[in-house]
């Protein structure tokens, strides 16, 4: 059996809400549309905890398509993915700036 490869540490749990197919991301409380609220794993046991947090919330049918997603740390500590399709995701519908999380977030 092969190893499920992980992405580079540090990493976000990413997930789409089930109910609301919302982006949402893992946060100490639970599920949070705001990017800069997402719990960052720097190391393989907090991102091994993240794993597990996304698939038990997969079972109890929260979101759909956990994954984790690596992530570089801006000046002011909040994460930022590494990949155009997670940046995308992050903020929102990519044809209206005015709109989406980039609207509100100012990301």
């Amino acid at each position: 059996m092969a190893a499920v490869k992980r992405p580079p540490l540090p990493v976000i749990l990413v997930a789409s809400d089930l109910l609301e197919g919302d982006v949402v991301f893992a946060a100490p409380g639970g599920w949070t549309r705001d990017p800069r609220e997402a719990v960052v794993a720097h190391d393989d046991a907090a991102a091994q905890a993240l794993d597990v947090f996304g698939a038990t919330e997969f079972r109890r049918a929260k979101v759909i398509d956990p994954y984790l997603v690596d992530v570089r740390l801006d000046a002011e500590g909040l994460p930022v993915p590494r990949h155009i399709r997670e940046q995308i995701r992050t903020l929102g519908p990519s044809v209206r700036r005015d709109l989406g999380k980039q609207a509100d977030f100012q990301i």
